[in-house]
């Protein structure tokens, strides 16, 4: 009866501490990932121990200025900022199996969300937006670009 007890305190004690830490589990969505329209490609990387997007792709139309500068932005100083480099996703703590508490900035509203990241499966990134309260919220899907 001792062995199997023994057995069975070591099997439970390995599980132990085998939860994901914060820089494992932000590892899950490094990378590059379309917008839902294909029209941007976001990448997400780590900075100063923090998770953040920046645009590092879009798809541009020829003589359109509101595809590359943030024309609608609430604060006009920013108005003539590049969107190429931006940084529009920021803040983001990993806890069971969502990255929230971040924020999200539209580029086409000019607007920015509180926002929640959920990976659906390795190449699928579920983004939700909260504008306010949480019941008042829109969900997208990111692609990861193959490489």
């Amino acid at each position: 009866m001792k062995p199997y007890l023994f057995a069975l305190i070591c099997f439970f004690s390995l599980g132990i501490g085998l939860e994901p830490t914060q820089a494992q589990s932000n590892s899950k969505i490094l990378g590059v990932w379309f917008n839902s329209q294909k029209t941007t490609q976001i990448e997400i990387l780590e900075k100063d121990d923090q998770l953040i997007g920046k645009i590092i792709w879009i798809k541009y139309e020829e003589g359109d200025p509101e595809t590359y500068l943030d024309l609608v932005n609430s604060d006009t100083s920013l108005r003539n900022r590049p969107l190429m480099g931006l940084t529009i996703l920021e803040g983001l703590e990993f806890n069971n199996g969502i990255w929230s508490e971040g924020k999200i900035y539209d580029p086409k509203s000019g607007i920015s969300y509180a926002c929640e990241l959920q990976l659906k499966k390795k190449d699928i990134l579920e983004i939700k937006g909260f504008l306010g309260e949480s019941w008042v919220s829109r969900t997208v899907e990111w692609n990861r670009v193959k490489k």
